[in-house]
């Protein structure tokens, strides 16, 4: 069951790509000898069925090359970045990050095509491969693990932005498209909560994969995500009672399995050779095929956009100096998380042009080697991490505080500080080098030193959150943690907060801002908006 380095669908090309979220629906009989029924009766056709389900991962465009990359949520919105470029490129970016946007918005309408179509392949495959006669029991707990994983996965992804959604289980029939209802958000959660579950008990370990099956869903990463969805609800909406018992839980299933460790050197993680490392749950799989601009690439043109225009980029995701101050002085991390110009990366001095950036950086997870950019600079082969074990760790650190384990809570955040101490500059910091070269002693005293065991209460809890910005900054989390832990409307000014506010839903927690629901999607399915919009 070969996933590789790319994930593309060699069968189910015209049955899949119908969208669950369109009235447009194949009314004649498949040309082909090949349907839904019939596909999943070898191995070799449900294991391509499955592949197809990790296809809109990848996703970054949809037919009118309209984008969707996750940093423009959870970086751009958030107190971590700017949307850069130049400040006519793609406004549609400022006004979700300032809550000016409105049901038209262009890259809300890609996030939902895509999902949905993730979504209908990920129920062909749960609602068709129970029945397999071809299959046997191993492979097929396998592939249906995976089937609900990603399923999982979409509607997390969707219930963030957009709050409940409509709620499949199996691929929708001409006969139901006038009785589509929206679940409420603890209904979607429900969901959510029940296929991460179910994908936990199906999948194997990630030891279980050889090398080139890297990328799969795993059982530890169905367990990651179980956790996440549980916090997050914790924070906004927990009509599911979930608590902090539970997450610690789950995250200590992940650590005590001994099927993930921290990388040696931060500084490696986010370079070509850090992909699939020992702290990778989950990453997207890529690789360059030097295509134009196209929505189905089995590369990722989220580096491409990120990387400064003076070289091969767009100069989008521009890290701020508020980011920059929240750092202890020579925090290896930093370098590896945002740089300026006349900096060098992978031994060459980079220009950034002032005129074409919000705030004089970019983003140094994004930046791709020179030997591994491709002849026509429109994807690239670098995958996107999505979950990593140090977001486990942390996660454990936080639910440990709120159980009352203050001194495991600091013994987890330490773990964290002392991998980052321990880590080099950035790979080719020096000119015409491309070397890992070590950080003097003497710059690093004082530096990271562990959490003192006196610390507790809200300080404590403070310098949790805090670890986890600079441990995970430029991953697109950090707007999800403001508004779980409550603090996302103190990061605005007040004429966006009044807006955001305008634009959120009641938790039980916190308030829940919310995007709107595509016009298109309102008017087909006859949603209700969410509000403001």
């Amino acid at each position: 069951m070969n996933l590789s380095k790319y994930i593309i669908p060699l069968l189910f090309i015209s049955l899949l790509l119908t969208s669950a979220c369109k009235k447009e629906f194949l009314e004649k009989e498949p040309l082909g000898v090949q349907t839904s029924e019939n596909l999943f009766n070898t191995a070799e056709n449900a294991t391509l069925a499955v592949n197809a389900c990790y296809d809109p991962l990848s996703w970054d465009e949809v037919d009118n090359a309209d984008h969707n990359y996750e940093w423009m949520f959870g970086d751009v919105m958030s107190d971590d970045s700017e949307k850069g470029s130049m400040p006519s490129d793609l406004p549609q970016i400022t006004e979700m990050q300032e809550w000016r946007t409105t049901a038209n918005n262009s890259f809300t309408a890609a996030v939902w095509h895509n999902v949905y179509i993730g979504l209908f392949r990920c129920n062909t495959v749960i609602l068709n491969l129970p029945e397999a006669e071809g299959v046997n029991t191993e492979i097929k707990n396998q592939l249906l693990g995976e089937a609900y994983f990603l399923r999982g996965y979409y509607y997390f992804y969707l219930s963030r932005l957009f709050g409940g959604v409509p709620l499949f289980d199996a691929p929708v029939n001409p006969s139901e498209i006038d009785n589509v209802q929206r679940a409420s958000l603890a209904q979607t959660y429900a969901q959510i909560d029940a296929d991460f579950a179910m994908a936990a008990s199906l999948l194997p370990e990630k030891s279980a994969f050889d090398a080139n099956e890297m990328g799969r869903a795993t059982k530890g990463a169905a367990l990651a995500y179980q956790a996440r969805v549980a916090m997050y609800q914790i924070g906004t909406e927990n009509a599911n009672n979930h608590n902090w018992q539970e997450v610690y839980d789950l995250t200590n299933a992940i650590i005590g399995s001994g099927e993930y460790s921290l990388a040696s050197n931060y500084s490696s993680i986010f370079e070509m050779e850090g992909e699939n490392g020992s702290g990778s749950i989950f990453e997207v799989q890529c690789v360059s095929n030097n295509e134009d601009w196209s929505p189905r690439k089995t590369g990722t043109t989220n580096t491409v956009i990120q990387n400064p225009r003076t070289t091969w980029g767009w100069g989008f995701n521009n890290p701020t100096q508020n980011l920059m101050d929240s750092y202890e002085t020579n925090d290896p991390r930093l370098a590896n998380v945002m740089y300026g110009d006349g900096s060098v990366v992978h031994g060459n001095v980079i220009e950034i042009d002032i005129a074409e950036n919000a705030t004089g950086y970019l983003s140094r997870k994004a930046a791709l080697e020179p030997a591994f950019k491709p002849s026509n600079i429109k994807d690239t082969p670098q995958n996107i991490r999505k979950f990593r074990f140090a977001d486990v760790i942390l996660m454990n650190a936080e639910a440990a505080y709120h159980t009352g384990n203050e001194s495991s809570a600091i013994a987890s955040v330490n773990q964290i500080r002392a991998r980052a101490k321990a880590s080099t500059y950035p790979k080719g910091a020096s000119e015409g080098s491309m070397e890992y070269d070590a950080i003097p002693e003497a710059d690093l005293e004082g530096v990271l030193d562990p959490l003192p065991n006196t610390l507790t209460g809200q300080e404590l809890l403070n310098a949790i959150w805090k670890e986890r910005r600079n441990e995970l900054a430029m991953e697109t989390l950090r707007y999800w943690d403001l508004i779980r832990t409550g603090r996302y409307l103190n990061t605005l000014s007040e004429e966006v907060k009044g807006r955001c506010q305008s634009h959120s839903l009641t938790g039980t927690a916190n308030i829940i801002p919310v995007l709107p629901i595509p016009v298109n999607e309102v008017q087909s399915w006859g949603l209700s908006q969410n509000p403001g919009y």
